[in-house]
């Protein structure tokens, strides 16, 4: 299955590297960089890519590059989906997979690795299981150590959720207080044409919880609108027969954080688009051109948007802009050529606004075409797709939980074209 797996900063360095079966040098790497200084974001490099007698199948998170090398025919998207979970493990681990904080938890992350992968085939991949046979890190445990001598947290027993049939719930859970909550967040993909018309819009939706509960509960999840759920994903905790006959998501909790279930969205489906863009943009000979962007919300919603954040990558022919915004406040990046403006939140009885004049470089022709505008933005207490929960009832455990449910709609790829 996975031969090594090497991890990639975005300098190019290989700052660490695992290897499951033979060792294959790092060399293999310049066949990663060949197709990055392609790409015209980090984003854009393939997620598979082909060599004489390899393939090396990558994800990018956290600023870092996930780069597992496989020798036969395998699924791409298990290896994604794999490498997306050692980058989960990590967070969950040190709250952070950076390049610094991998580097200060060496061991412990070789030590993850090999739990959870054998021989290139995933052994261990589930956090409770993997908490109990690797200790995370913390500040009494490092002095222990450090007195001790030891610098190993692998524990000497075996899991106990190894030998249950819900395996990814350790046994013995006690919690003074119980609490159950829910995150529903969805993130709008979206493309708007220069007259603010839908080319293309999407939803993607998932529920991520933390559960804090004692014993063995038994819960039940349900909707007020389910159909609108479509093209589902579930943690394997959930019954997936009771899900296709009530539409209901009946599960046996992991201990923790962990997503529950991701859906999709579709563009047959009718998407609201939650904020309009009026914007004027145009280049003049020689001199320079005219830059105007209005945003305001595209129907009365009843919830503030917030963190709003747009970003505009000028053509390189650009030299410099002079804006000035009604609202927050915008840099631009010389070298990059991309202008952000950081709006803050948008005030239905004063829309923000930023115009003002675009250099050209002395000699440069006309850009062809205009630039996209990027857009970031969360909405609290909302899902835009409609998505609601009705209920949650527990059943094994006689306590009454303390229960709660959140709703955030963020931006994903949303832009607009000029």
């Amino acid at each position: 299955m996975i031969h090594s797996l090497f991890i990639i900063n975005n300098s190019g360095d290989v700052f660490m590297e695992k290897h499951w079966k033979s060792v294959i040098h790092k060399s293999i790497c310049d066949y990663f960089f060949e197709v990055q200084s392609k790409a015209v974001s980090a984003d854009d490099v393939p997620p598979v890519i082909p060599t004489p007698h390899h393939y090396l199948i990558n994800i990018y998170r956290n600023q870092l590059y996930f780069v597992a090398v496989v020798t036969t025919e395998v699924p791409p998207t298990f290896v994604v989906e794999f490498l997306h979970r050692i980058c989960d493990t990590l967070e969950d681990y040190f709250n952070d997979c950076s390049e610094s904080t991998l580097k200060e938890h060496y061991v412990i992350v070789y030590e993850l690795l090999d739990e959870m992968l054998d021989n290139g085939f995933p052994l261990a991949v589930e956090s409770n299981i993997l908490k109990e046979l690797i200790k995370p890190p913390n500040l009494l445990r490092t002095i222990a150590d450090t007195v001790t001598g030891k610098n190993t947290g692998v524990s000497g027993t075996l899991p106990t959720g190894q030998l249950s049939n819900v395996p990814w719930r350790r046994t013995g859970v006690k919690y003074a207080n119980n609490e159950a909550y829910f995150d529903v967040i969805e993130e709008i993909d979206c493309i708007l044409d220069k007259s603010g018309s839908t080319v293309i819009a999407e939803i993607q939706g998932y529920i991520d919880c933390m559960i804090k509960l004692s014993g063995m509960p038994d819960l039940t999840l349900s909707f007020i609108n389910p159909r609108l759920l479509d093209d589902v994903s579930f943690h394997p905790c959930v019954r997936y027969k009771r899900w296709e006959s009530d539409k209901v998501l009946s599960f046996v909790p992991p201990d923790g954080n962990f997503r529950l279930i991701s859906y999709h969205i579709g563009a047959n489906n009718m998407v609201a688009i939650p904020v309009y863009v009026k914007q004027n943009i145009m280049y003049r000979d020689g001199s320079g051109g005219r830059f105007e962007v209005t945003l305001g919300p595209k129907q009365n919603m009843g919830k503030t948007i917030e963190n709003v954040i747009m970003e505009v990558p000028f053509p390189k022919a650009v030299l410099n802009v002079t804006l000035t915004p009604s609202q927050g406040k915008y840099t631009f990046d010389p070298v990059s050529k991309i202008m952000t403006w950081d709006v803050g939140r948008i005030d239905t009885t004063k829309l923000p606004n930023i115009k003002g004049n675009i250099s050209l470089q002395t000699g440069s022709t006309i850009p062809e075409s205009n630039p996209t505008l990027n857009l970031h933005f969360t909405i609290s207490q909302m899902a835009i797709s409609g998505v609601k929960v009705n209920r949650l009832d527990m059943y094994g455990e006689k306590y009454k939980p303390f229960k709660g449910v959140k709703y955030i709609t963020k931006a994903g790829k949303f832009q607009i074209r000029t």
